[in-house]
């Protein structure tokens, strides 16, 4: 058994912050990650985070209201507008942080930190480092981490909550090295360990981006949110999915149809390729199905030759050896193909503005939480920008949570049940004798996701893909596992995660064939408006072991701003 105050789950961004904080409030706090911090999912966001530092020639008028308008209208107003302004407020003092810190951010000629323009802003206020943002910040992360004296243990999958009498104190987890579970007793727990893209199968995301921590709170009793809002980036390479950053466009760069056409103006005539992200992958979808992709396939044109060498070089250098490497494709003499991918998640852990979930003790926060910031269409930028505001909160809270606990409310020795019962299961898993095939069931889901909860959505054949889910359910219950061995033992993550991860994919279909509206991310060709009236609600997925989701409905916090329509 292992012990400290706070355990967070996941090393990214989120899980960085929320440790440094609480570790500044004198909380023994220890991270657990299935892979160094440093190659946390968080190191792959490109393009920049959003703050109102007014240092762009066309933004000396910005401010955090402005900021937090550009934020809420992207959501399509579904965002908690509480929550909006306290990122907006806190994402200046946050960048002079990260700064400070000595993230390496580009510059301007006068030495302040440089911002470009992205989709859906009314000015350029998304401050970068080149194009390979998330990569500073995350290690600038991971150095304050380490002379903080963080403990961090690499290489560890949890698989598991240890619940007590409805209070959250600790987890279960599988040391990849030494072979073997263990308990980790806490007083608390931080879940940090980001989307569910990899729900999908054309997403941009990372290996481990599964969605297993949402759904390790989920099989808790902790409420889900918005599941059926995912977000899906315009530009994702052709063949491999991989992200090219939407600071591409910033830059300058063109989205190009098989008639040379920039398509753009159509569909967002003001902002072009700077419409947000719902807008613009529905434009390149859209073109696409009419027959205009290039050379009439399924594919647009990103193109950056007229910026020329020594910008592409200077500003987009990630990009370009991402395009040559995996599109055998240089953006300096060749336009870049790309189409549409499952990029980000909205919905995730039900939670408050300091990463409060239902459950005394269980904290959430970065892409696998829900505050709401992003309601139904995050515009880019803002998740760097989430997972240090609503890290460090969410460690805060933790911290005073812990520091509330009288000696009669802190952990006894519980566990044991929760670290029998995670072994047990492995064990009838390795057991088991013509079982399912877990991949063919990760593929099978993938594939649904893909094919029946898309850009574009419509009853008939989203229900199609719910009774596939449901089928798909049935049959995760009885996969075996191939490999038995103690040590590194990828299969046996893979095949003890899948389960969490259809119940995730089913709350995104329920949610999705539920919600009869068309709201940023979720556009239905069978219900093409938005519908405040009805539908101005978060949807809550509530657990339920043997079908889909419970489905209920949370109010929005409504507050500066009145839904009004979303022009660009």
């Amino acid at each position: 058994m292992i012990y400290h105050e706070l355990v967070i789950v996941g090393g990214g961004l989120a899980g960085l912050r929320a440790a440094i904080e609480a570790k500044k409030q004198g909380i023994d706090v220890a991270i657990v990650s299935q892979v160094w911090p440093g190659r946390s999912h968080s190191g792959a966001a490109q393009g920049g985070v959003n703050a109102a530092l007014a240092n762009h020639p066309e933004s000396a008028d910005d401010t955090w209201e402005k900021h937090a308008f550009d934020t809420v209208k992207g959501s399509d107003y579904l965002a908690d507008q509480d929550a909006v302004v306290q990122m907006t407020k806190d994402a200046i003092p946050v960048i002079y942080e990260l700064d400070h810190a000595g993230c390496p951010f580009s510059r301007f000629d006068d030495g302040r930190i440089a911002q470009r323009p992205f989709g859906g802003a009314g000015y350029p206020r998304t401050c970068y480092g080149a194009d390979k943002t998330g990569h500073y910040m995350l290690h600038t992360m991971v150095e304050q981490a380490i002379e903080a004296r963080v403990p961090m243990y690499v290489e560890w999958f949890v698989a598991r909550l240890v619940v007590d009498d409805g209070v959250c104190r600790g987890v279960v987890a599988y040391d990849m090295v030494r072979g073997g579970f263990e308990l980790f007793q806490a007083e608390a727990v931080v879940i940090a360990t980001g989307g569910a893209g990899r729900v999908y199968s054309n997403s941009t995301n990372a290996i481990i981006s599964t969605g297993y921590g949402m759904a390790m709170a989920y099989h808790a009793g902790v409420a889900l949110k918005d599941l059926e809002f995912v977000q899906f980036h315009p530009t994702g390479l052709l063949t491999t999915n991989i992200l090219m950053t939407e600071g591409a466009r910033g830059e300058g760069g063109y989205l190009v149809n098989d008639l040379g056409e920039r398509f753009m103006e159509k569909y967002a005539p003001t902002a072009m390729e700077l419409a947000p992200r719902d807008i613009t992958s529905r434009s390149i979808q859209t073109e696409i199905n009419e027959g205009r992709g290039i050379g009439g396939k399924g594919y647009v044109h990103l193109d950056l030759r007229h910026l020329g060498a020594q910008k592409i070089l200077e500003k987009l250098p990630g990009i370009r050896d991402l395009a040559i490497h995996f599109e055998g494709v240089d953006p300096i003499e060749e336009p870049i193909p790309i189409v549409p991918s499952q990029h980000y998640s909205m919905g995730g852990i039900d939670t408050d503005m300091d990463g409060r979930t239902t459950m005394p003790g269980l904290y959430a926060a970065g892409e696998c939480a829900c505050v709401s910031v992003h309601g139904a269409n995050r515009l880019g930028g803002n998740s760097l920008l989430e997972t240090v505001v609503f890290g460090r909160r969410a460690g805060a809270a933790a911290a005073q949570y812990i520091d509330g606990l009288d000696e009669f409310g802190r952990s006894a020795a519980v566990g044991e049940e929760a670290l029998a019962d995670v072994r047990d299961r492995v064990r009838s898993l390795a057991n088991r004798e013509g079982g399912e095939d877990p991949y063919a069931i990760r593929a099978a889901m993938a594939s649904t996701m893909k094919e029946h909860f898309g850009v574009f959505r419509e009853a008939s054949v989203m229900q199609a893909g719910l009774e596939t889910m449901m089928d798909l359910k049935a049959r995760v219950t009885n996969v075996e596992l191939r490999h038995a061995g103690g040590v590194f033992n990828l299969d046996m993550i893979r095949t003890f995660e899948l389960e969490g991860m259809v119940d995730v994919a089913l709350g995104i279909a329920a949610g999705a064939l539920a919600r009869t509206e068309s709201r940023g991310s979720h556009a239905r060709t069978d219900f093409p408006e938005r519908d405040d009236a009805n539908w101005l609600e978060h949807t809550l997925a509530l657990y339920e072991p043997d079908g889909g989701p419970r489905l209920e409905a949370k109010a929005v916090g409504l507050g500066m701003f009145e839904p009004q329509e979303r022009k660009y």
